[in-house]
């Protein structure tokens, strides 16, 4: 039996080469051209068993060929690089029919796994997606390898109704995420929905969510549509999913397993008809051990999970991310500004607590607040310095925001009642067991260096460790 044959175009000799190798020492034929008349003919020959392809060619675009060749070889899986590693060349890739996009550079061993996996894989009709031609702008933007991941991750979601949970820190962009599935999904044309569960008050979330009947309440003076009527055909957008209170989880939880609801003080079953998207910046599987998040729910939420980095693990994408708020603050009236070369590497040094909002918030100061067009490193150290605390400063005050937060949804939990006596000591006894347990590890079990690093009398920490029944790590003592 002969090996399967792999038709690659790409203009740039030296990919060529370095694929070709690759893939023949992978136990494939392959065949190799510059530009994609080359590769029309082939596949017009009926030839190749799978395709990879450029964007960029000298004769045509190969996100052109892609649906040319599917109309004449529908069988014929498609591998799409590029160089121009936006959320739109991602989208359109799979829009046309493409089995895979791939971005410039790439991993061999990655290219010649997806070969194998497009040549496993039967096509089904389902696979490709009607074309929408759209140069809007980019409503997500970094071309980082951790960009690229969320950029495929959504493109393969596009045509797709599955549910779907974005995480990351406050302001790293996810309800950008969930717009981008929105307005590039299949329910484009249907309204995008959002509520944040923060900052709805606890008794009204169940009205605001699935809508009330007159007189279902004191105030209710007339009939009032919910979230999920107003998302019909559309997108619900579930902001800070964390901070949904139990019982309207549970009733979250049987809209999702029946595909109804019923509305505040209403009898007559409605059909559910949104896609749910739904973000946190809450560790939900913390929030599950605690007793705060339906594990039930969970999984039927977070069938497929989005990360977004923090902007500290993407700084290469700082500089086109600030030309993009640039330009924003232009349209808004602001005058135009240039960051010179120092002050552009003074901001990839930042921590970024605050991750891509604090840097627009930057971008806009230093239009309002600078004469001078050019935006010089002096400009950039004395806004940073003036307007956010330094690494250690921030991360402390992260840490008290993330507790009180805990503690705040743990009170809500219990607004029918107090929580039962002697919360000062459990709280103590969560926070100091793995306080303890990581510095140890830390310290790769030196317990007189732990003592040290945590500020305690070492016969203390030996007797915490004892009462907290912590691991002793072998090593040092």
């Amino acid at each position: 039996m002969s090996a399967p044959m792999i038709l690659v175009a790409d203009d740039d000799g030296a990919i060529r080469t370095v694929v070709t190798q690759a893939l023949s020492r992978a136990g494939f034929e392959v065949r190799a051209t510059g530009n994609a008349a080359t590769l029309w003919r082939w596949v017009s020959d009926g030839d190749g068993d799978l395709v990879i392809t450029d964007v960029v060619m000298p004769d045509e675009n190969g996100l052109d060929l892609v649906p040319r060749i599917l109309g004449i070889r529908p069988e014929l899986r498609i591998i799409v690089m590029s160089a121009q590693n936006t959320l739109l060349t991602a989208v359109k890739a799979t829009e046309r029919g493409a089995f895979e996009y791939l971005p410039k550079p790439f991993d061999i061993d990655e290219l010649v796994n997806l070969v194998r996996r497009g040549l496993e894989t039967p096509r089904s009709a389902g696979d490709r997606f009607s074309a929408t031609e759209t140069e809007e702008a980019l409503p997500l933007i970094g071309r980082t390898p951790a960009m690229q991941e969320v950029y495929r991750t959504l493109a393969r979601l596009m045509g797709t109704d599955l549910t779907v949970t974005i995480t990351g820190e406050s302001g790293t962009g996810k309800e950008l995420v969930a717009h981008a599935l929105h307005d590039y999904g299949k329910r484009k044309d249907g309204p995008f929905i959002a509520i944040n569960m923060a900052a709805v008050p606890r008794e009204l979330i169940e009205s605001e969510l699935f809508g009330h009947e007159k007189g279902a309440f004191t105030g209710a003076t007339q009939r009032n549509a919910g979230r999920f009527e107003q998302a019909k055909g559309g997108t619900l957008f579930l902001d800070e999913i964390g901070d949904m209170p139990p019982d309207a989880q549970t009733r979250l939880l049987r809209v999702l397993q029946d595909g109804e609801y019923t509305t505040v003080g209403g009898q007559a079953p409605i059909k559910a008809d949104a896609r749910i998207i739904t973000a946190t910046h809450h560790d939900l599987k913390q929030l599950i051990r605690q007793g705060l998040f339906r594990e039930d729910l969970y999984f039927r939420l977070n069938v497929v999970p989005i990360r977004m980095p923090p902007l500290r693990e993407r700084t290469d994408d700082i500089p086109e991310l600030v030309r993009s708020f640039l330009t924003k603050v232009v349209e808004e009236g602001l005058p135009w500004k240039v960051i010179d070369t120092d002050a552009m590497e003074r901001l990839k040094t930042h921590h970024w607590p605050g991750n891509v909002r604090e840097l627009e918030n930057l971008v806009r100061r230093l239009a309002a607040l600078y004469s001078q067009e050019v935006i010089s490193i002096n400009e950039i150290s004395t806004e940073l310095a003036d307007g956010a605390p330094d690494n250690r400063e921030a991360e402390d005050r992260g840490l008290s925001q993330t507790v009180e937060q805990q503690l705040a949804t743990y009170f809500s939990a219990h607004a029918e009642g107090l929580p039962a006596a002697g919360l000062y000591q459990r709280v103590l006894k969560e926070v100091e067991r793995p306080l303890i347990s990581l510095t140890l590890q830390a310290t790769r079990g030196n317990q007189i260096k732990a003592a040290e690093v945590l500020g305690l009398n070492r016969n203390t920490l030996r007797k915490k460790i004892r009462d907290l029944d912590i691991p002793v790590i072998r090593g040092v003592k």
